[in-house]
């Protein structure tokens, strides 16, 4: 069976994953798979301040995160892009158990082979969005539309 996706080193940071096939737009690529852990228990082990400008953990709901720096997958190397060709979506558990909700990462339009799959992190912290937190939390896509951060707006406040 052909691979349809490949981790390698990328241009916009890090790692990356790109496409090995042509993608179809709504096609499910993979799974984003780790460790399942409460937000506090992610707190005490990575603190909750946003520090690191990188970071491995999924909310999958009011509950509970994965945590791809343990028993994660290839889904942790995909990049984050202001415009992204994917976007992760947090699946329900049909049982109602949200231990057992699961995120998947879907194409949102047609990908060439050879094309780096990115996708929105939209990420928020409850913490103020400083000068230094936008630095620590740089964006690097490359995008004509580059907001220059991965941090989000704040709503609400």
């Amino acid at each position: 069976m052909t691979r349809r996706i490949i981790a390698r080193r990328s241009p916009i940071h890090g790692n990356g994953v790109f496409a090995a096939t042509p993608i179809k737009k709504g096609e499910e690529l993979i799974e984003y798979k780790g460790t399942l852990m409460t937000h506090a228990e992610a707190d005490v082990l990575y603190g909750d301040g946003g520090e690191t400008g990188h970071t491995f953990l999924f909310t999958l709901n009011d509950d509970y995160l994965i945590d791809a720096n343990r028993k994660g997958n290839t889904a942790r190397w995909i990049n984050h892009s202001c415009e992204p060709n994917c976007q992760a979506l947090v699946v329900e558990s049909e049982s109602g158990d949200p231990r057992k909700d699961k995120v998947v990462i879907e194409a949102i339009r047609n990908i060439k082979p050879g094309e780096e799959l990115t996708y929105d992190y939209g990420i928020t912290l409850d913490v103020p969005h400083t000068a230094r937190l936008k630095k620590l939390w740089v964006c690097l896509c490359g995008s004509p539309k580059c907001c220059g951060t991965l941090l989000k707006p704040k709503r609400g406040r």
